[in-house]
């Protein structure tokens, strides 16, 4: 077999190769030697047709430490979170290989407080993995699996919270929701019927069978735009499989992506809160755009949802998130959300009665180039310096790799942990510009080899 692709936040591999029921088994019991607190786990997964085999070797392992389990069986990973919370449990494991293909699937690990665990926490369980570290409960001590008959309702009742449920109901809007065969149907429909709208959802059984593949890029979503004439909807809203990240399709059937969502989201949220806003340092700059037209301080985190919510606690944020789609409203919970992102779009839009389109619009525009360079783990730290030395007059960060920033552009390059690779990523109100910082990267890369 080959190794599953192990990080501080979980674990993914495909199933039958690198991921099977003994890997997912360690995995888990590694994940219970650093819990230092009693009760239950909450188990969910994504609607993958894998995740019920992997599910039922989770919630063994569980009980075989001498542990509980409560298992929801498929729930989105926001509402995982929640769970956690609701049923004072240890932790919680949702079983997902967020937008990877079919073949693939993984476990995140979640904290007692509802949130995915630290990067200091996921190091400690690695580190348990690789030493196969297990304390097994004697036939007297072992746990028993219960299930939970309602997932959704705290989470609804959260989201809810968050806008004017009455106003949005008063727009009667059309909605067609793409949830791909993925967990995010269940409480989708719930959601868009307690918001009054017109709605058609595409894939709403949640069994894994994805009718496109599973990441909610442009391309992958043709066949989706293809359908918004159609329907006439007002707006389209695209989940990845376990839903806690959501790409829109305007009302002119073009694809916004997932960097807008989170910008039209933040920039509501200020209109009506205003405070701290947390971004990760590859998100676009968009938001911090909107951040201070409201004159709210903005905070960049490392990359990583647990870097982007440690941080946003830490400076009493009331919003934040990552560019990837994933909007983290602390009155909802410290994960990332499509519902609240669904929800509070549809806030906006009812709010300003402004259309998708009209709404991006305000927003400040920039292009984004994304690349991936070969180079040597050794050579990683040259390139960093090669690239500070060339662009000396840029401002300088070493929060996660290295950041240049300008006025008008930034580049971020980034090595990757699991693959002897760089990830450049530029942003500049051209693409040529955004392009041009990218090729800079690569250049320096081929010059140091």
């Amino acid at each position: 077999m080959s190794e599953p692709i192990i990080s501080v936040s979980g674990l993914r591999g495909i199933v039958g190769d690198s991921l099977d029921p003994i890997v997912a088994i360690r995995y888990t019991v590694a994940y219970l030697s650093t819990l230092k607190i009693d009760g239950p786990l909450v188990v969910t997964r994504d609607g993958r047709g894998s995740g019920s085999v992997l599910a039922d070797a989770i919630c063994s392992g569980i009980c075989a430490t001498g542990r509980n389990v409560v298992y929801g069986n498929v729930a989105a990973t926001p509402t995982t979170g929640i769970l956690v919370r609701r049923h004072n449990a240890a932790g919680g494991i949702q079983i997902s290989a967020s937008h990877n293909p079919a073949p693939y699937n993984g476990m995140k690990l979640f904290s007692s407080d509802g949130r995915v665990i630290s990067a200091m926490v996921g190091q400690k369980v690695l580190n348990a993995y690789r030493d196969r570290m297990a304390e097994w409960a004697t036939h007297d001590r072992l746990g028993q699996v219960s299930n939970i008959h309602d997932t959704t309702s705290d989470h609804l009742t959260l989201v809810l919270a968050t806008v004017s449920k009455d106003r949005i109901a008063a727009k009667n809007f059309k909605v067609v929701l793409d949830s791909n065969r993925g967990a995010g149907s269940i409480l989708g429909r719930q959601l868009l019927q307690a918001l009054g709208c017109q709605f058609k959802i595409l894939g709403e059984t949640p069994d894994g069978q994805f009718d496109h593949p599973p990441e909610p890029t442009e391309q992958n979503l043709r066949p989706t735009i293809d359908r918004v004439i159609k329907h006439r909807a007002d707006v389209v809203f695209c989940q990845d499989p376990d839903a806690d990240r959501l790409a829109i399709i305007d009302e002119h059937g073009k694809y916004i992506g997932e960097e807008y969502t989170l910008a039209i989201t933040a920039d509501h949220a200020l209109s009506q809160n205003r405070g701290p806003v947390v971004v990760n340092c590859s998100s676009s700059r968009m938001t911090a755009d909107i951040a201070k037209n409201f004159g709210c301080p903005f905070h960049l985190s490392a990359v990583g949802e647990a870097n982007v919510t440690d941080l946003m606690i830490a400076q009493n944020a009331v919003y934040g998130g990552e560019g990837n789609g994933g909007p983290i409203d602390p009155r909802v919970g410290y994960v990332r959300d499509s519902f609240v992102a669904m929800a509070q779009v549809l806030d906006a839009m009812a709010a300003t009665g402004k259309s998708i389109s009209q709404l991006v619009a305000e927003i400040p525009r920039y292009e984004i180039c994304k690349t991936t360079i070969s180079i040597e783990q050794k050579n990683v730290a040259a390139l960093m310096d090669a690239l500070e030395k060339k662009f000396a007059e840029a401002s300088v960060s070493r929060l996660d790799g290295l950041r240049l920033d300008w006025a008008d552009r930034w580049l971020l390059v980034r090595p990757s942990n699991t693959e002897p690779i760089v990830r450049a990523i530029a942003e500049a109100h051209t693409i040529e510009t955004a392009n041009g910082l990218c090729q800079s990267a690569v250049d320096l890369a081929n010059s140091i080899r």
